[in-house]
């Protein structure tokens, strides 16, 4: 359903941060891709960071990697899950980015020696990087997430971008979609429209109109509320769309098509409007809702009080449960809390352990003693980049007999690096954007563990680290049990290891939960619940 003009959606949020605007965005545009409309989603950070590459998880949560090796927000997460399209460096700009891109223009001399501004100079380049997916005319609808919230100085410039744009484009062509609180007092026993109403103020002292408000609550609407915020937020009473809590992100879309979100959304841009097949969208949420068996997972890292830290693992969970109709239950275990004396007692019950990714030494010797527990007790095991180099070091240690056996990363002098700095690696000083990032081909041997569950003898899979298996190592290892079964043809590198006299073990040192959607659950994924199911009804 091909549109001669490229349409624009603008998503901005009010009165608090972590409303969801992602997870609306997405959701929108599952219900506009179910009725056959392109659609791709790009998020606008407020931060001056490149990318969130070197950004502590907690603050940012998981960094995010994309095919084409960008380091971008957890958001474009949620948008390949639900919409099932892969991301690239264009979808997600950041502020650091922008101003980059102008200085280095103003030092070309592009600007012919005016004076840089924000307008136009900045609001230009923002304006460019929103207009860019459209151009390429693959898409028919593009959703633009602002980050941060309204009223944020650091927003001030993509606002303004944005009434640029809304005034450029006309109203067929471009919209503004206002997500807000509706908070409720419990001692008024009220739902309070106020700081809605101030909110919408705000962005209108920007030159923007809302067009439609998506109102997060805790609680129903009445229709008293929704004609009063239409009245005070000069919107349609049929705009103003209730997103109550849900049990799950994956009922947001369908809870936005009872709003008819996507009703008012398609009449604004003067588009046909088709009842969405979300046929398997449904067949998933119900394996979802009603699983017919249950696991306990253990994932083992160093940030799990913090969950967003590994957001694609834990969605990752859940397609693969949906999958095996399984619930899958994850219990966080904190890697710094783990020593020799503790280890049965935490692990001890678990029907699969997942050793999470990672940077840095704090924590990794309880990562160590948690694989050691696990391969001696036949428990099935999953290790994702450092937790399969921890995997590897732990095997070289206890199998090997090489006591001091460890990954430069963390010990530097160490005499038996098993995990050591990749070549191209050693001459970099700049920590941004420099690891090994992207998809890379890896060709699976067989039998195999991980031949079996992707059915393939070659893949991509995505990277980001800069320590690699040390390939000096690979006899020996192999020689006691461990065994290499997936290398990239292009450079030897070792990408997957596996025991295989072990019920299941594997550390793969990509990230598979990148590329686990709604509609394509991860293989290693689906194949481990399957393995810790498998382990639960054997005992």
């Amino acid at each position: 359903m091909t549109q001669t003009t490229t349409k624009y959606i603008f998503v901005t949020g009010g009165v608090s941060s972590s409303l969801g605007k992602g997870i609306i965005a997405a959701s929108l545009a599952k219900l506009l891709q179910a009725q056959g409309y392109r659609v791709t989603i790009q998020k606008l950070d407020p931060y001056i960071n490149i990318d969130p590459g070197t950004l502590n998880p907690y603050e940012h949560g998981e960094c995010y990697v994309t095919d084409d090796g960008a380091e971008t927000d957890l958001d474009l997460g949620h948008y390949e899950r639900f919409l099932n399209v892969p991301t690239s460096q264009a979808n997600n700009v950041t502020t650091g980015r922008i101003y980059q891109s102008v200085i280095d223009k103003e030092r070309r001399g592009v600007f012919l020696g005016k004076t840089v501004q924000v307008i136009p100079h900045i609001t230009d380049e923002i304006k460019e990087r929103i207009k860019l997916l459209g151009l390429s005319g693959e898409y028919d609808i593009v959703i633009t997430e602002i980050g941060g919230t309204v009223g944020d100085i650091e927003s001030l410039p993509y606002v303004e971008a944005v009434r640029q744009l809304k005034w450029e484009m006309g109203n067929d062509n471009a919209l503004a979609i206002h997500l807000t609180l509706i908070p409720y007092l419990s001692a008024a026993g009220e739902l309070k429209t106020k700081p809605t109403q101030h909110s919408v103020k705000t962005l209108m002292e920007s030159g923007v109109q809302a067009d439609i408000l998506v109102c997060r609550t805790e609680h129903e609407l009445g229709q008293s509320i929704r004609t009063k915020l239409a009245r005070f937020c000069n919107v349609k009473e049929e705009c103003v769309i209730q997103s109550i809590d849900a049990s799950t992100i994956y009922d947001v879309p369908n809870l936005m098509l009872e709003e008819q979100l996507d009703r008012v959304v398609l009449k604004q841009l003067n588009l046909e409007r088709h009842q969405p097949d979300l046929t398997s969208w449904n067949t998933f949420l119900h394996k979802h809702k009603n699983p017919t068996h249950e696991v306990t997972i253990g994932l083992v890292g160093k940030y799990v009080e913090l969950q967003d830290s590994y957001k694609s693992i834990l969605e990752a969970f859940t397609h693969a449960g949906a999958a095996n109709e399984v619930k899958v239950v994850v219990k966080s275990i904190h890697s710094e809390h783990l020593t020799p004396e503790n280890t049965s007692k935490l692990l001890s019950g678990l029907n699969g352990v997942l050793v999470a990714p990672g940077f840095g030494e704090r924590g990794i010797e309880g990562k160590i003693e948690a694989i050691r527990y696990v391969r001696e007790n036949n428990i099935p095991f999953f290790g994702i980049c450092l937790g399969m180099q921890m995997a590897v070091i732990e095997f070289a240690r206890t199998v090997l007999g090489l006591s001091d056996a460890n990954s430069s990363e963390m010990n530097a002098s160490t005499k038996n690096p098993v995990i050591d700095l990749m070549e191209d690696q050693k001459q970099i000083e700049h920590m941004g954007g420099t690891m090994r990032l992207g998809a890379w081909r890896c060709a699976l041997s067989s039998p195999s563990i991980a031949n079996d569950a992707y059915q393939k003898e070659s893949i991509e899979e995505r990277h980001r680290h800069r320590y690699e298996y040390n390939n000096l190592y690979k006899t020996q290892l192999e020689e006691k049990g461990m065994i290499a079964t997936g290398i990239n043809p292009d450079t030897g590198l070792v990408e997957i290891i596996e025991i295989p006299n072990h019920p299941w073990f594997l550390g793969v040192q990509y990230h598979p939960e990148y590329k686990s959607t709604v509609a394509n659950p991860h293989p290693l994924f689906k194949a481990f619940i399957e393995a810790a199911l498998k382990q639960k009804t054997s005992i």
